[in-house]
């Protein structure tokens, strides 16, 4: 390439964010015209629409028929914070952490609910061994580490016969990666990441494991009403069956149906899958091209397929996360990559959502764009040298 020239193609859709993540292909609002907007969530129309949300959602995930699918206030946040609040305590806890939003559920369970847990982390672009957690306490981990770009390559090391329940928040990881239902006993996402659905909304998926323990297990701290799914010591079904603890979003819930029957008709899940896997190969590839870019993931096989991180890594760089910047608002300022900055707390570098309802031809695209933006602000540092 040509120093500094631009290059020809362009993607067609610039939105590689990480959450809230790119519509479905093709969107339009005109699918969301059977939404029942100015109605009852509890109406007959409403709850219908609640409970082909859960239906779709167990069909398209493969969800077994015995676990419980709830949609919950407060996204995947919300989600995880009513597992953590209503399900620990009972047994000692290990808390597993490599990157961000891991980190916030340490900070949860240890300052917050104040419980003794062991507490292992892994630096970012890496994971904590498996094969070193005890599984007969309880164990809450993310699958895939949204803003650090590894994830769990399966379950393995989980072991059938665990005493302790894993608590697996699964947000960017839920859609385009194989999860392994006998080994998770609460499962969390929320619409705005692999199926580019709006924010607000959360899914929390219960085993029979975890129904028993909500069933058995009195929290000694106070639980706020949001957070409560028993009553009487027995599990309030309603909230299984579409009828939510608050108000939802009616529009964000058709705008939920709307991808989820965009996914059935691909295929389902392992037509999702494999087109995150095209994405983020796309990506490597390109990274093995170039010495001057790797993947923040340092082991391949623990390499997110969602949220792909990147590094620079060439020595003419010396402030690593004002040339990461730069690059960055070089590409939004082209309108060729919108919003793939490195997450705040993560190591300086760019972001690259590379889930399912990213086009492969778009993350093509991008990347000559992305070693254009690189030789413009080596090029820069030069001039200003």
């Amino acid at each position: 390439m040509t120093a500094l020239a631009t290059p020809a193609t362009r993607p067609a859709n610039p939105r590689f964010s990480s959450g809230p993540c790119a519509k479905i292909p093709h969107f339009s609002l005109d699918m969301l015209a059977d939404a029942p907007l100015g109605r009852s969530h509890r109406a007959a129309v409403g709850k219908s629409k609640l409970a082909e949300a859960i239906d779709l959602t167990r069909e398209v995930l493969g969800v077994p028929a015995d676990y419980r699918i709830g949609i919950v206030p407060g996204s995947d946040t919300g989600a995880v914070e009513m597992a953590l609040w209503s399900l620990l305590g009972a047994r000692p806890v290990e808390m597993l952490a490599w990157e961000s939003f891991g980190e916030g559920w340490v900070t949860d369970v240890v300052k917050q609910l104040k419980i003794d847990a062991v507490v292992k982390k892994a630096p970012y672009g890496q994971i904590v061994d498996f094969a070193t957690v005890d599984f007969n306490k309880d164990v809450v981990f993310t699958w895939n580490g949204t803003t650090s770009g590894v994830r769990v390559a399966n379950g393995d090391l989980i072991p059938a016969d665990r005493q302790g329940l894993t608590i697996c928040d699964a947000t960017s990881a839920a859609f385009a990666m194989d999860l392994p239902w006998d080994k998770l006993d609460v499962v969390t996402f929320s619409w705005q990441k692999v199926l580019g659905g709006e924010g607000a909304h959360g899914m929390l998926i219960l085993s029979p494991r975890a129904v028993e323990r909500l069933e058995s297990y009195t929290p000694a701290w106070p639980l706020p009403k949001i957070f409560r799914m028993t009553k009487g010591g027995k599990l309030i079904e309603g909230i299984f069956k579409g009828e939510t603890i608050n108000t939802p979003s009616m529009l964000a819930v058709e705008d939920y149906l709307v991808a989820l029957k965009w996914a059935q008709s691909l295929g389902g899940q392992p037509a999702l899958i494999a087109r995150a896997e095209a994405n983020a190969k796309t990506v490597w590839d390109f990274c093995a091209q170039k010495p001057w870019l790797a993947n923040l993931a340092e082991d391949a096989a623990n390499a997110s397929t969602t949220s792909v991180c990147l590094k620079f890594v060439d020595a003419r760089i010396t402030d690593g996360a004002a040339f990461a910047r730069a690059v960055a608002k070089r590409l939004e300022k082209e309108g060729v990559a919108l919003d793939v900055g490195a997450y705040r707390d993560a190591p300086a570098g760019l972001r690259i959502w590379c889930g399912s309802t990213v086009e492969t031809a778009d993350v093509a695209a991008l990347m000559p764009w992305i070693e254009w933006a690189f030789e413009a602000e080596i090029a820069a540092l030069a001039k200003a040298a």
